[in-house]
């Protein structure tokens, strides 16, 4: 199934049904009161986070959404029914904005919330409302008021605790694959990955946090070069970002410190808030490297690069240091969510102890 994380969409909720006017006619009655319904309101539109969906392929090609307008109100005081509403299942993680403006309408962050993108219209009067000790036989009724219409663009942004980050190649793919559930195209050549795999990884019983992995990024990714800038809106709610780093490339030419640099640079340009989140440095691809050589390598890379935060060592192929690191993910992961949560631990030693 193509990934879509991006769509736009026309919704129309459904018009209210008209008022009638009407009178009552029944024998040996001369002057039947006004008895004309109301018209029902028109269709609601509603949009849902479904936890089954991730991706918004269903409205790449399916762009026009209307609900059904209410019925015109009729006599013998019957009110129009109610138009029907109509549901658009989206995936977790969905924000919806107006496609003119640009501004932010919804954010579906919750599985299974549910709320209303456009309000059908309220039905018209019939003339039964009109009639008053002055007016007995009223003549007037109005139309039905218009539902909301709205141009819609759908933005798809991964929920995950973790991104990856990196160039092509730097073995992000094959990372996800050794700690997590994920099973993403691996390959000898660059962008090999197309488009964002989310991943489980588990660490215990019942700890566990999502690994995201969006296609490598290059110099020039924030204008718009490679792949990887259409993505990186999805590592903007993550927790914590892994630069995953090459220690030794194919080519002896290529300088994995510059690259790292600019893949740093890169962030900094698309957003200044993504550039601010914790972030850690991965070195991978360690059995690529001769033991005594090793300690070396780590050492002037992390030395050039002017890296002041923490520092793995890894090799995803074989899963050399990938146990310590996970641990140390869910750890941090964890610590995150209980302040978000405003969850605060107290060490047992200082509890109040209830009188005996």
């Amino acid at each position: 199934m193509k990934f879509v994380d991006e769509a736009y969409i026309d919704i129309a909720a459904g018009d209210g049904g008209n008022g009638c006017v009407s009178f009552r006619h029944e024998k040996y009655k001369e002057f039947g009161g006004p008895n004309g319904g109301d018209g029902g309101r028109g269709g609601h539109v509603y949009a849902v986070a479904d936890v089954n969906l991730n991706t918004l392929v269903d409205y790449r090609y399916s762009r026009r959404h209307e609900a059904k307008r209410g019925e015109h109100g009729m006599g013998s005081d019957m009110f129009g029914a109610a138009g029907d509403d109509i549901t658009l299942k989206m995936p977790v993680g969905t924000i919806i904005t107006d496609a003119e403006t640009g501004a932010v309408l919804y954010e579906l962050l919750t599985p299974g919330e549910r709320i209303t993108i456009a309000k059908g219209g309220d039905g018209g009067f019939g003339n039964l409302r009109f009639k008053s000790a002055i007016n007995r036989a009223p003549r007037q009724k109005t139309p039905g008021w218009s539902g909301e219409r709205k141009s819609l663009k759908l933005e798809l942004k991964v929920l995950a605790d973790v991104g990856l980050l990196g160039m092509p190649n730097a073995g992000k793919s094959t990372f996800i694959a050794a700690v997590s559930n994920a099973r993403p195209k691996i390959a000898d050549y660059p962008f090999t990955t197309l488009h964002p795999n989310l991943g489980v990884v588990r660490v215990g019983s019942e700890q566990s946090f999502v690994v995201a992995d969006i296609p490598g990024l290059i110099e020039g990714a924030s204008e718009g070069a490679g792949l990887g800038h259409q993505f990186l809106r999805h590592l903007q709610r993550t927790r914590l970002l892994l630069h995953i780093v090459d220690l030794a490339p194919f080519d002896e030419a290529v300088d994995p410190v510059a690259q790292a640099k600019a893949i740093v640079g890169e962030l900094k340009k698309y957003d200044e808030a993504l550039y601010g989140k914790p972030r850690w440095l991965v070195l991978n691809k360690l059995d690529m490297v001769p033991g005594d050589e090793r300690a070396a390598k780590v050492k002037d890379f992390v030395k050039r690069f002017k890296w002041k935060g923490p520092v793995f060592e890894i090799s995803a192929l074989t899963r050399e240091g990938c146990e310590p690191l996970i641990k140390s993910i869910y750890q941090h992961v964890h610590a995150q969510q209980q302040i978000e949560q405003g969850v605060v631990e107290v060490d047992p030693r200082f509890v109040e102890q209830p009188a005996p």
